[in-house]
């Protein structure tokens, strides 16, 4: 599925590594590194890196926290924000052709059983 989808995305120099940090941006914008770091699951020099190259990409500006200076948000620009739009559709037509096959039930209970993973994980 990874590999699926970083393959999809490769057209519009995103990869899938930063595909989750977009997600959760365009869901919510204005949020700490460290926000995105934990609801990505991503280590936070991770983050940093991810973040630095959407940064140079222009698809993210980041902004000192006025509640608190050591903190940046992070918000996404106008190209991060148009690039939603291409984007939703791969990655669900992605999504669609990983699930072929499974029915509607076989779907609901592999989503269970994976969040149920994750949190055993947590």
């Amino acid at each position: 599925m990874k590999n699926k989808l970083a393959k999809a995305l490769k057209p519009y120099n995103v990869t899938q590594e930063q595909w989750p940090l977009l997600i959760r941006l365009w869901v919510k914008d204005g949020v700490s590194q460290k926000e995105l770091s934990e609801k990505c699951f991503k280590d936070q020099p991770t983050t940093a890196r991810i973040l630095d190259k959407l940064e140079r990409r222009g698809l993210i500006r980041r902004q000192a926290n006025t509640e608190d200076r050591r903190v940046s948000l992070i918000y996404l620009t106008s190209e991060g924000h148009d690039m939603r739009g291409p984007l939703i559709p791969i990655a669900r037509q992605a999504l669609e052709q990983a699930l072929q096959g499974l029915s509607e039930q076989e779907q609901d209970q592999l989503k269970n059983l994976l969040n149920r993973i994750g949190g055993n994980l947590d």
